[in-house]
């Protein structure tokens, strides 16, 4: 099969013909039906990411049809499904206590195993996966294996946030735009920050109430007076210190700050104003994923059209063009999002 595979940091992925996967007894092989390029993506490729080896190939945001199905998976030939980027085992304290996105016991393809920048992939623990309705388009599917879920869980699973809130979005790439997308269907106010003015005018259009250009300069005190008297929920969406401390600082007494954008490689470790932690009491969420019990409800408001994941795919490119998109976020990127839904070019 095809896959595109990465040989060097920073440099082009190298289309190569490679063995398909095996199928796993709990397990299926799917063939790829559309795949996401992430910025969690862009960390592996540029070598910041720990777990992400040369030799690797990437890619965790997919949905696919399956062509093989063990005799444990619960599934069959035909059967078209979208996984989580975290497959959890199902029988830890965690995962019976449900929440299977922190499992000790995790398996990621797209970082450690072979991902769906392939024609095919195959997928362990096969109880994590969803099936996928005939209505949901593939290209728009594969955002739901990581940005749109882990949006989601962010808001409801972590911050609760409350219709009439106000939700502050730091970076509108994938996450960010998922977060106003699902925000503004919970009934929040969103105002959202960015350094591209294209992405800015993209949010407002696409339902934020007000935007901040942080190449502007103290970007909470703007939020701060835009909202009268801070966010109730801020999102960061990029892991950087500069975004993180901007949600930290822009929230009113009491306000929920969340981690999601990753901090990895040289951004690990960063020097947090906790005096606003301290003086706001405010609350600090990490989160990551989305335990997969969860897909089916969010898939139910996607399909009854309360949720239009739409504006996120602004383009849909082949796989010998995963490279560039990787590359693409060295630097500010264009509104929308980027899903790999040709496998043979």
């Amino acid at each position: 099969m095809r896959a595109a595979v990465l040989r060097s940091y920073k440099a082009p992925l190298v289309i190569e013909a490679v063995p398909e996967p095996r199928c796993e007894a709990d397990g299926v092989v799917l063939r790829v039906l559309a795949c996401g390029i992430c910025r969690s993506d862009w960390h592996g490729w540029s070598g910041e990411h720990p777990r992400v080896k040369p030799g690797q190939i990437q890619g965790h945001e997919y949905c696919g049809e399956v062509v093989e199905a063990g005799p444990r998976s619960g599934l069959r030939p035909g059967d078209r499904v979208v996984a989580p980027f975290i497959l959890a085992c199902g029988t830890c304290p965690a995962c019976r206590s449900g929440e299977g996105n922190t499992c000790a016991d995790q398996r990621l393809p797209g970082f450690v195993e072979p991902g769906a920048f392939a024609e095919y992939v195959g997928v362990p623990r096969a109880h994590n996966l969803a099936r996928l309705p005939d209505s949901l388009a593939p290209a728009l599917a594969a955002g739901l294996g990581c940005r749109v879920t882990t949006a989601w869980h962010a808001l409801t699973g972590r911050a609760a946030l409350r219709p009439g809130e106000w939700l502050a979005v730091h970076g509108t790439g994938g996450i960010g735009l998922a977060c106003l997308i699902l925000g503004r269907a919970m009934g929040a106010r969103v105002v959202v920050v960015d350094i591209v003015p294209e992405k800015l005018a993209h949010a407002l259009a696409l339902g934020a109430e007000a935007a901040v250009d942080a190449r502007a300069g103290d970007t909470a005190a703007h939020i701060r007076e835009i909202t009268q008297g801070g966010a109730h929920v801020s999102v960061e969406a990029l892991g950087i210190a500069a975004t993180a401390n901007a949600s930290i600082e822009c929230l009113r007494p009491l306000g929920r700050h969340v981690q999601v954008g990753m901090p990895v490689g040289h951004t690990a470790r960063m020097e947090i104003n906790m005096s606003a932690v301290y003086m706001g009491n405010l609350a600090l969420y990490g989160t990551r994923g989305m335990p997969a019990w969860r897909f089916p409800a969010l898939l139910a408001l996607i399909e009854a059209g309360r949720v239009d994941v739409a504006p996120l795919v602004a383009r849909t490119v082949r796989l010998s063009e995963a490279s560039a998109e990787l590359a693409a976020f060295d630097g500010p990127t264009p509104p929308g999002v980027a899903v790999i839904t040709d496998f043979a070019g």
